[in-house]
């Protein structure tokens, strides 16, 4: 009788967690398998995806400047991206932590409020603010401060500086998260016995919301590197990241294989990287604070 418990309770939450799994599979891991066996079927110029399998596809992402040239600057904008984030993002969220209420609430809801507004509508409202003849440009010569618009839109610089701002709550929820188990009364006592304020957040905060910085530096990487939406808007036709390279083979020359293909690829460079650079992270501060 003990056994058979003791097998129900074990079965439990696979029952339970049936419907979620069955949901997982159908909906991402089905269409990446499909994706996958897509990226080595045969492309002709005449009859279209040939049901006929080869590395070609492969070997002519992997071999050709142009794509080299793409996937390079697409890991140089989510690494830009990233940075900024975090540059911004981590002060940002410890000066939240720190306020009062009702203004924290207050703070809070505008870094978020972004995330409630349509990527697309962000992105084009950053067209009208970056424009030659836009509000930022226009500020700047009203000032003094250029004497001829700075080009902003159609340049990497425009895309860092937009795709920062969509991804940074993400990176404030993270450190948000990890901030709220943080007891305060811990830097009272460092600051009490004669620490300062530097030494405190660098031996105190920022070993304990380090776990927050790199999963919100995973998000943001990640998210910043197949954004398509943003450097699609604001980068334009020339400035291509894999994301809208992709979007070309697929439903611009309609080759589907070559575009699963480097869907794929910037699939497996994107996990390789982010582990790769979370457990180098990891080591490396672990290294620094004991």
């Amino acid at each position: 009788m003990a056994t058979l418990d003791d097998d129900r309770a074990g079965a439990a939450p696979w029952i339970l967690s049936a419907p979620a799994l069955l949901l997982f599979c159908g909906l991402l891991l089905v269409p990446l398998v499909l994706t996958f066996v897509l990226s080595f079927h045969v492309f002709s110029d005449t009859a279209g995806t040939l049901a006929t399998y080869t590395w070609r596809n492969y070997f002519e992402v992997v071999t050709d400047p142009y794509y080299g040239a793409i996937f390079g600057r697409t890991a140089a904008l989510a690494f830009a991206v990233t940075f900024f984030c975090i540059v911004l993002g981590v002060p940002e969220t410890i000066v939240l932590a720190r306020m009062k209420r009702p203004w924290q609430s207050i703070c809070l809801l505008i870094v978020l409020g972004p995330l409630l507004i349509s990527v697309v509508v962000r992105t084009l409202g950053w067209q009208i603010l970056l424009g030659n003849n836009g509000v930022l440009n226009n500020a700047l010569q009203a000032l003094h401060i250029t004497s001829e618009p700075i080009r902003l839109v159609f340049t990497m610089t425009g895309v860092i500086i937009a795709l920062t701002h969509v991804l940074v709550p993400f990176m404030v929820m993270s450190v948000w998260a990890t901030l709220q188990k943080l007891d305060p009364q811990v830097e009272w006592a460092g600051l009490s016995m004669g620490a300062s304020p530097f030494r405190v957040f660098r031996r105190v905060v920022l070993p304990q919301i380090l776990p927050g910085i790199l999963s919100g530096s995973i998000i943001v990487f990640a998210l910043s590197a197949s954004a398509f939406a943003t450097p699609a808007l604001i980068g334009g036709r020339r400035l291509k990241v894999v994301a809208t390279a992709a979007y070309d083979e697929f439903l611009g020359t309609l080759n589907w294989p070559l575009g699963a293909t480097i869907a794929v690829l910037l699939l497996i460079a994107n996990v390789a990287i982010v582990m790769g650079c979370s457990r180098l992270a990891e080591r490396r501060f672990k290294h620094i604070f004991d």
